[in-house]
């Protein structure tokens, strides 16, 4: 798509590549889907909240807690809205990753931030805590829900 876009000298934007990085992701091409988001910087292109919660999406996918954790910095400094989807992807890059405490640090965070939660959020900081053998943070969790 974006080949095609330069090649019929198409002006490139963020929807352009936020369709391209969620799809890379989608299909479990996360390094791609990071790379993408990477050339939008080198490119300063506008990104958005959706450009962020599709790159998390791919560290979710592709374990990458700590590349997820970068982005999520990102979005601070850079002011851009994070949402449950942005939070929810990272909460899940946690899990993937073993970091259940990085995943309730999120959590705490969404709270803090009144981002809405859902039960896939909640769903998936008690799967991080169940993985590490946390069963009294994930019930807490429960009954926070």
């Amino acid at each position: 798509v974006l080949s095609w876009l330069s090649v019929n000298q198409h002006e490139e934007n963020c929807f352009h590549y936020n369709a391209v990085i969620d799809a890379c992701s989608r299909l479990g091409r996360w390094t791609e889907a990071l790379r993408l988001f990477n050339m939008m910087a080198h490119k300063r292109m506008e990104t958005d909240t959706v450009t962020f919660s599709a790159a998390i999406s791919a560290c979710e996918r592709g374990n990458g807690w700590d590349t997820a954790f970068q982005l999520l910095t990102v979005t601070a400094l850079e002011s851009v809205e994070s949402n449950t989807i942005t939070l929810g992807a990272a909460i899940s890059a946690c899990e993937e990753g073993g970091k259940w405490h990085m995943g309730l640090q999120f959590l705490g965070m969404m709270m803090q931030c009144q981002v809405e939660s859902n039960t896939i959020v909640f769903g998936a900081a008690i799967s991080a805590c169940d993985s590490a053998g946390k069963w009294e943070e994930a019930l807490q969790l429960f009954w926070l829900m």
